[in-house]
């Protein structure tokens, strides 16, 4: 890619920093399930949540709750209100991947990096001040009104940052939550972090990289 983005936008929870839902859950039913039982827990959970974050904007809690309702009842499993607020209350004490700070650094200065978050307001300064670069914008699904995968997140950015597709290069680990929408949006220019999340899905034309230490050699820093 020779591509030099006006902006690097980023997906945060996932991408950046290491959003541990799976030990999170484990820490509150793995005394109540085997381990290919709380395997499954672990995918339903992930897979309700994307699903309630679709419909109208709701506070991030009452996604995690949500989700969490639901997959203890799939999963056959007592679900205790105040189990979905601990694991909400752990997402801003979670910090970046050990390959981000050094990679945003090398970015940092020379591009603006902007984080696309399905955050609070409240939460995510905490993830953003650990990351160990600076980032120029932060935009959160509390501010746009939506959720990713939803395309209102894509375009209150646009909107604020006063760009289009064609200015900005989209860096997420997630096809579902970020990469198709942006392919649908018209983002030509993605990379895709592989952190064994989904598998590869070259139809939606991104640049791969293992982690965020190789992004600065994509843009030619």
């Amino acid at each position: 890619m020779t591509f030099r983005p006006k902006f690097i936008t980023f997906d945060c929870h996932g991408t950046m920093i290491l959003y541990n839902m799976a030990d999170a859950a484990r820490d509150h039913y793995a005394h109540q399930l085997d381990p290919a039982q709380m395997d499954k827990f672990i995918r339903d959970f992930s897979a309700y949540r994307l699903d309630a974050v679709l419909g109208a904007w709701k506070p991030y809690l009452d996604v995690v709750h949500n989700a969490l309702e639901r997959t203890c009842k799939r999963n056959n499993i007592s679900f205790d209100p105040a189990v979905a607020q601990a694991i909400y209350d752990r997402v801003p004490t979670w910090g970046p991947h050990a390959d981000v700070p050094a990679g945003l650094a090398k970015i940092a200065g020379n591009i603006p990096l902007v984080a696309l978050t399905n955050s609070m307001n409240a939460q995510i300064p905490h993830n953003i001040e650990k990351l160990g670069a600076p980032i120029a914008h932060v935009f959160t699904a509390e501010s746009a009104g939506a959720y990713k995968p939803q395309m209102r997140p894509f375009e209150y950015m646009f909107d604020e940052l006063g760009c289009g597709p064609e200015d900005v290069l989209h860096v997420s680990s997630s096809f579902r939550y970020d990469l198709m929408t942006a392919h649908d949006l018209g983002i030509k220019n993605k990379v895709w972090v592989n952190r064994g999340h989904e598998p590869a899905n070259p139809y939606y034309g991104y640049t791969e990289i293992k982690d965020i230490s190789e992004l600065p050699g994509v843009v030619g820093l």
